[in-house]
């Protein structure tokens, strides 16, 4: 069987969203509770009632933490920022080879949406319907799409990549990858996650990386280092 499936990073059902102090595991089990909802139920459907339902706690402990689940939902889109961000901290910010830093991030961001495919459905589902959903992905994707253009023009500048104007392309490998998870991963049965990462690489790497480039890249990133290591890893780091 798979070794994306059995990881450990994967399961059936959403995870404990962080390690946190017990004042905050009502929160933490009401967040929780939301991502097992929109496992199975899409947003239109969730009410406080309806939700808190699902839990141990009562109707009034909601709004100790959230307003409405609006906010409730901003909290979990704010949630997979983060995971995503830090399992994509390789390529983005770090210094190597930059297919191989790539190819690494591209495994685990798979790894992460296979795990939260049903939520990633959810809020682009909501997002046609509901204007706070709405902005709330647009700006939850307009970051990544911010990184991923920093990224590209760092490359550019160390002769990695191509000339060009990175934000579109950035803004189509994004909207590409959503896509193709939510379709893979957004509805039971999920899709199998090899080909999905498969496909995603070879995206990604032939359009930002073609083999002429790719031949030079650990020259160019040695005499880099060689040159000026700071200044390298603060272009990274912008």
């Amino acid at each position: 069987m798979s070794d994306l499936i059995h990881s450990p990073r994967l399961r059936a059902e959403p995870q404990p969203t962080a390690r946190i102090g017990k004042s905050e595991r009502t929160r933490a089990a009401i967040l929780d509770a939301a991502f097992r909802f929109l496992w199975s139920r899409p947003f239109r459907e969730m009410t406080v009632n309806s939700l808190m339902a699902t839990t141990d706690h009562s109707r009034s402990a909601f709004y100790q933490y959230f307003s409405d689940v609006h906010e409730l939902m901003e909290s979990l889109v704010a949630i997979l920022e983060g995971e995503i961000l830090e399992i994509a901290d390789p390529w983005l910010y770090g210094a190597g080879d930059p297919v191989a830093l790539l190819e690494e991030t591209l495994g685990e961001l798979v790894r992460v949406c296979y795990q939260r495919g049903p939520f990633l459905k959810a809020v682009s589902d909501a997002a046609t319907a509901d204007k706070r959903v709405e902005a709330a992905w647009s700006q939850f994707l307009g970051r990544f799409d911010d990184a991923v253009t920093a990224r590209i023009d760092a490359d550019q500048e160390l002769g990695l990549i191509e000339p060009f104007e990175p934000r579109s392309l950035a803004i189509a490998l994004n909207r590409l990858d959503a896509y193709t998870f939510i379709e893979a991963f957004g509805q039971r049965p999920r899709g199998r996650p090899e080909p999905v990462q498969q496909a995603v690489k070879r995206l990604w790497v032939s359009a930002l990386y073609p083999p002429k480039l790719r031949e030079k890249a650990p020259t160019t990133l040695a005499r880099a280092h060689a040159t000026d290591p700071e200044a390298l890893a603060a272009r990274l780091q912008q």
